[in-house]
């Protein structure tokens, strides 16, 4: 069995026991495994077949066994026994926002209500609002999360999507020569933040041995069509995917018209059809008689149209700087687009100081692996309970522990921060003399998400006269499919932030891809700076990076909007504010 597989039956099994009242230690112990599971670099069964399981953090003698169960009968005896109290649909209904396990349950026994469905029509009939723990706003917003999951059912994180891709790619490459290319294209290639299906694009000679090859690949479950033309199925995941077969000379024509968008088509289309061209998968050519004029790549196309060639994150017709990217290829402006080589350092990370499931040194391991030249350790504070958040006695505690680790690594330079918690009334959950001491102090919103937009307005430019806050972490607050982003004036506090020097966050962790590229873009427009960070809570989420980067050239950032593309002091010195302390000062005092 895959871990992610083995993960979702230790997840489903936590969420029962939570509907079925179970103590808090409990289903949170299936939780903590579900996620170790998940986050394995390394395959969950070999693992057990080395019998180190109770090696991992979260699984002790008990829960190995569970997983030994898992992995021999595909099933697991507990999780079967909730199935039978609990219809599986219950299931979906804990992933509607505003909606949590004891409102669930308590939907059950009144009304049995186990499906999206009914929940939705309870709601319509003002059948919830009477109920304890519910009410009209209540209501309302059940409402709203039945809209959000119908409108992103069947979309998956663009993690999963680049690396079903990946797995697929890495199958038709074992051809050999007779695949001479081969690549994803559609929305993952242009970095969007979900993805529906996936369409992988090749040149060949021999389809029919392509077709063969990939209709052979161990994880379809559901074959759709197949044909000279288009290959397409669906994984066990639900994800679908096709295969595209092209000749050489048709593959930039092919690769252009399938990575979209549709909308940057259609003014392509029309610039062609003006030069008496026309433009399809197969080539741009002239309406007259068909003539051939390019095709063979997609930069020909480009300047065939008289445009520059354009990174796949631009292709969505967005207007930045009241132009759109072929207006800004006209004028000479299109941005030269941030890399991931020029990313220097992670600034938000978490150790199991609190949530995190690797140790200081792990961590800084993986830093360096990836060549960063500094990160920054941000361990929740005490309001996130959930978390384990730090107090200030745990929060200095910690600092030594970093300044310790430093002695131990060499090469890196470790950073120590918090991201600290902005109370319902925009104060900040350390006091100011903990705060003063950190290198980097990054701040959060994780409560009370449903404030009115003035009221979480206010909230934020409290937070921003503490002269402590250098950075506004996932400052949308949404989880993709699953959490809308709380509401707020965008205008007026990328306003305020770009005169306070306060950097916003592009989380590249891929539930959250927050800031989204639409923020990024106004952000960049009113001169704020930002950060891209992985909020990674495990050594494998470092790499994540990467997503965080195309969500940035998706926001039209260059490596001059990007502060952690500078070097460590640099850095330091870019997030010193108004407060008036120079990182020296800053560092000297959390040494001593």
């Amino acid at each position: 069995m895959e871990n992610k597989e083995v993960a979702k039956i230790l997840r489903e099994t936590a969420n029962l026991l939570e509907i079925d009242g179970a103590d808090i230690g409990r289903y949170r112990s299936y939780e903590r495994a579900a996620q170790t599971v998940e986050n394995l670099a390394e395959c969950v069964e070999d693992i057990a077949q080395a019998g180190n399981l109770t090696e991992l953090s979260g699984v002790g003698d008990r829960m190995a066994e569970h997983i030994r169960e898992i992995l021999k009968t595909g099933k697991y005896t507990l999780h079967q026994k909730l199935l039978k109290k609990y219809p599986y649909t219950i299931l979906e209904v804990l992933n509607l926002q505003s909606l949590g396990p004891k409102k669930a349950v308590l939907l059950w026994k009144k009304f049995k209500a186990t499906t999206v469905d009914d929940v939705e029509k309870l709601a319509r009939a003002g059948k919830l609002r009477d109920l304890p723990g519910f009410g009209v706003k209540s209501e309302e917003n059940i409402l709203k999360g039945i809209e959000m999951y119908k409108r992103q059912a069947g979309r998956f994180h663009l993690h999963e999507a680049d690396q079903a891709a990946a797995k697929l790619v890495a199958w038709i490459e074992e051809l050999g020569k007779t695949v001479t290319k081969v690549t994803p294209a559609g929305s993952l290639r242009r970095g969007k933040e979900t993805i529906g299906d996936v369409d992988v694009l090749l040149v060949t000679r021999d389809v029919a041995r392509v077709t063969e090859h990939v209709l052979n690949y161990p994880a379809i479950e559901q074959i759709w069509a197949k044909g000279p033309d288009k290959i397409s199925f669906q994984l066990g995941n639900a994800l679908r995917m096709q295969v595209r077969p092209f000749e050489e000379q048709s593959f930039g024509a092919a690769l252009q018209y399938f990575t979209g968008s549709k909308e940057h088509n259609i003014v392509l289309r029309s610039r062609a059809k003006e030069r008496g061209w026309k433009l399809s998968e197969y080539a741009l050519e002239t309406i007259k008689g068909g003539r051939y004029v390019a095709g063979r790549t997609e930069e020909e196309i480009y300047q065939k149209l008289g445009l520059a060639y354009f990174a796949p994150e631009l292709r969505e017709n967005a207007r930045v700087f009241s132009m759109t990217e072929i207006e800004a290829a006209e004028k000479g402006k299109l941005p030269k687009l941030i890399e991931l080589a020029d990313i220097r350092g992670d600034l938000q990370m978490h150790t199991t100081a609190s949530d995190g499931k690797n140790s200081i040194e792990e961590m800084a391991e993986a830093g360096k692996q990836l060549g960063y030249e500094y990160i920054a350790f941000t361990e929740h504070s005490k309001a996130v309970t959930v978390a384990n958040g730090l107090d200030e006695k745990r929060t200095l505690a910690q600092l030594r522990k970093i300044r310790k680790a430093q002695e131990r690594v060499d090469g890196m330079r470790l950073l120590a921060g918090i991201e600290v918690d902005i109370l319902k009334d925009g104060r900040l959950d350390l006091a100011d003399e903990v705060l003063a001491q950190l290198d980097i102090v990054v701040a959060a919103v994780h409560s009370y998400m449903n404030m009115e937009p003035a009221a979480m307005t206010e909230r934020l430019l409290r937070a921003f006269e503490n002269p402590h806050v250098m950075i506004l972490a996932h400052p949308t607050g949404r989880l993709l499919l699953r959490r809308d982003a709380y509401e707020f004036d965008e205008e007026r506090i990328f306003d305020e932030a770009a005169k306070r020097g306060i950097a916003l966050e592009c989380n590249a962790f891929p539930d959250r891809l927050d800031l989204r590229d639409v923020h990024l873009r106004l952000a960049k427009e009113r001169g704020v700076k930002m950060v891209i960070s992985t909020d990674a809570h495990h050594t494998s989420h470092l790499p994540y990076m990467k997503y965080g980067v195309m969500t940035a050239r998706r926001g039209w950032l260059e490596k001059k909007d990007v502060l952690n593309t500078l070097p460590a002091e640099q850095l330091l010195k870019a997030l010193r504010r108004v407060s008036g302390r120079s990182s020296g000062t800053r560092v000297a005092k959390a040494a001593r």
